[in-house]
């Protein structure tokens, strides 16, 4: 026999002819037909394992009517491939992906244009931001649609969701328990409804303990580290100053940290820190960061295994998950 050379592919038709039967029934073994003779498709086996034959993935897909690609849409902002939130998501809807054999594609939108969604098979919307559109074009056009870091409740829309309330209810009352009553909050950016929820919880904590909520003790940031240095600079020098601040995520913690050393302020005697985000960065500060654990990759996966189910067409059932968060005590917080 002839031996091929490598880069010459395999056909459909070479393993027809090898296997004795039609094309039909080579793609109707190869995409699990129950339909075919056993004997036929033992032929078909051995034949595509004598020629090393390896089905074309579009083929697949055009015979089963069905396509393996899915879009992670995230809103597009500065530095999104520095954030930690956008890489983690990133890095754990590719993975489990990968484990289902799923095609991602990655687009960064502004929410302003409609999605083109010919080829693909569904859709994970990372948060609803300006791109509401989207999210219900996607639903119009019945395109799968996972929706994460937002619980959507007024579509019929699965979503993923963090418990961004409670975690920052129980940054707060951490912070009460230790004996603070003067706790300032700095906050992402409240568009977001993960920010928004987040402050939501610190005033509740507030409230439950009767702890009067003090406006100038509230700074509302974008998320970035500059921001979050002019909200220190303003905190720390407010007469009386709080003890203590809870920051919305822990890259902005940090820099809060970092203006409090520069004014002098140890921490934890003369002020208590509590992140969010249980970013690894902040075990690396002056002072290792008490922070509230958001499972981000669980998120992802949980995503990404709610959509290949809808793909499958198996359940069509709106699911809507909230995931628990953590308070990860460390060393930035003292007993008054």
């Amino acid at each position: 026999m002839v031996k091929r050379p490598q880069s010459q592919v395999v056909s459909i038709n070479e393993v027809a002819k090898l296997a004795g039967v039609s094309i039909t029934t080579v793609s109707r073994v190869i995409n699990k037909f129950p339909t075919v003779k056993e004997k036929n498709r033992q032929k078909v086996l051995e034949a595509i394992k004598k020629l090393n034959y390896h089905p074309s993935p579009v083929a697949q897909r055009l015979a089963t009517g069905r396509t393996n690609v899915i879009s992670l849409v995230m809103p597009r902002y500065e530095g999104i491939f520095y954030s930690f939130y956008a890489l983690e998501l990133i890095k754990s809807i590719g993975n489990m992906c990968s484990v289902l054999k799923l095609d991602l594609l990655l687009r960064l939108v502004d929410g302003a244009s409609p999605l083109n969604l010919r080829g693909i098979g569904g859709v994970i919307f990372a948060d609803i931001i300006g791109n509401r559109n989207q999210v219900l074009q996607a639903l119009e056009e019945k395109v799968p649609v996972v929706v994460i870091n937002n619980f959507v409740q007024d579509l019929e829309v699965n979503c993923v969701a963090i418990d961004n309330f409670g975690g920052g209810k129980e940054a707060t009352k951490y912070l009460i328990q230790l004996g603070h009553r003067r706790i300032a909050h700095i906050a992402g950016d409240v568009v977001t409804q993960a920010a928004a929820l987040r402050l939501e919880g610190y005033k509740e904590a507030l409230k439950e303990n009767n702890i009067e909520i003090k406006e100038d003790y509230i700074f509302k940031t974008d998320y970035s580290r500059a921001k979050a240095r002019q909200a220190a600079e303003k905190i720390l020098n407010l007469q009386p100053a709080p003890s203590a601040i809870f920051v919305a995520s822990d890259t902005m913690a940090l820099e809060v940290m970092a203006v409090a050393l520069e004014m002098g302020r140890q921490l934890p005697r003369d002020l208590s820190l509590v992140g969010f985000d249980d970013n690894p960065v902040s075990l690396y500060g002056p002072v290792a960061l008490t922070t509230v654990r958001q499972p981000l990759i669980k998120m992802g996966e949980e995503a990404v295994k709610r959509l290949n189910t809808l793909m499958s067409g198996k359940e069509m059932t709106v699911e809507k998950i909230v995931l628990p968060t953590e308070l990860v005590i460390r060393e930035s917080c003292q007993r008054v």
